[in-house]
């Protein structure tokens, strides 16, 4: 079986954070990503689906807790049920790489020094202003109502250029704030610990504690760290 190329993405879940020492004794604070083995569960061809790209399922999860298409689904690559799916894409013919069935383990990352790590962002409900956007808000001074956290008045920023006074769409303003998702690039790795099935970056990951993220090799590098790559 040929070996996958280091284009491979990762399912794992977000532990927490917690600081580790270098060698010369640097304190650098990391989160803690546990990557227990993936599965791939189907690969795509451009003769069945049009495209190349593998799919790859993370987790345990109990057949009654699952869905009869899913069951089935994992079934075909000889797995039980898998608790979070993921698909990437890969170029045309590199699907040969992988294997149904082929289990992925967190040392695939072992020879990458930089991720890239996708997840949903922790959900903040409806926001002000000030908080979703960094409004600075009201003076507090004398003669300002209790309005100290408004946004202000936006009657101002209506354009009449050649069409009713409106506001122009996208405008900031109070509104849902959170719970989309989130690309973190270039992370650096600091540590690989394949018997614990951890990965430790330095750098913020989206999401709560437990949310599931997707890790992949960084696709592209600020320039300070491409000299490093």
């Amino acid at each position: 079986m040929t070996q996958p190329s280091k284009s491979a993405h990762l399912l794992g879940q977000k532990i927490g954070m917690t600081r580790v020492y270098t060698e010369d004794g640097t304190s650098l604070p990391v989160t803690v990503i546990k990557v227990e083995p993936n599965t791939v569960t189907q690969i795509r061809t451009p003769e069945v689906d049009g495209y190349s790209a593998v799919q790859v399922g993370a987790g345990e999860i109990k057949a009654r807790n699952s869905t009869m298409p899913m069951i089935g689904h994992d079934a075909k690559a000889g797995v039980a049920p898998r608790r979070k799916h993921a698909e990437f894409r890969v170029e045309e013919g590199a699907e040969s790489n992988w294997e149904l069935g082929q289990t992925l383990s967190v040392s695939e990352f072992d020879t990458v020094k930089f991720v890239d790590v996708i997840g949903i962002s922790k959900g903040k409900g409806f926001q002000g202003g000030m908080k979703r956007w960094g409004f600075k808000g009201q003076l507090a001074s004398h003669g300002v109502e209790r309005k100290h956290r408004s946004p202000g008045s936006i009657g101002g920023h209506g354009n009449n250029a050649g069409k009713s006074g409106r506001i122009k769409k996208g405008k900031k303003m109070s509104g849902h704030m959170g719970n989309t998702q989130i690309t973190m690039r270039s992370l650096d790795v600091v540590r690989v610990d394949a018997d614990q099935n951890l990965l430790l970056v330095k750098g913020p990951v989206p999401g709560h504690n437990n949310a599931w993220v997707e890790i992949r090799p960084a696709t592209r590098l600020y320039r300070s760290k491409a000299s490093k790559a």
